[in-house]
């Protein structure tokens, strides 16, 4: 269950991650209220899963889905480039936070 406790958390991240974008747009109560919602969800699920998981491989994963998921947003939300080394290298922390979760 704390892989799944996890995923979730960096799927907060990663929308956390847009609305930091959406509030640098539009300064209002709902954008500040969006970005405390998905940043608390991404906290809360990630203190879920470390009770069980260790920190290391448990920030490494997170991270990893904030930080691929952010970049995938921003290409097909905000017109970002979609490079083909970019694509690359988003592939490669995919695959990393695959290869962890294998051996963690």
């Amino acid at each position: 269950m704390s892989w799944v406790y996890l995923v979730v958390a960096g799927i907060f991240e990663m929308f956390g991650v847009g609305t930091i974008k959406r509030f640098t747009e539009r300064k209002n109560l709902a954008s500040m209220l969006l970005l405390f919602l998905t940043f608390g969800g991404s906290f809360f699920f990630l203190s879920l899963a470390l009770s069980q998981l260790s920190m290391g491989v448990a920030y490494a994963v997170w991270t990893g889905i904030g930080t691929a998921g952010g970049a995938i947003l921003g290409i097909v939300f905000y017109g970002e480039s979609n490079n083909p080394r970019r694509l690359l290298f988003i592939l490669l922390i995919i695959v990393s936070v695959m290869g962890l979760k294998i051996v963690g």
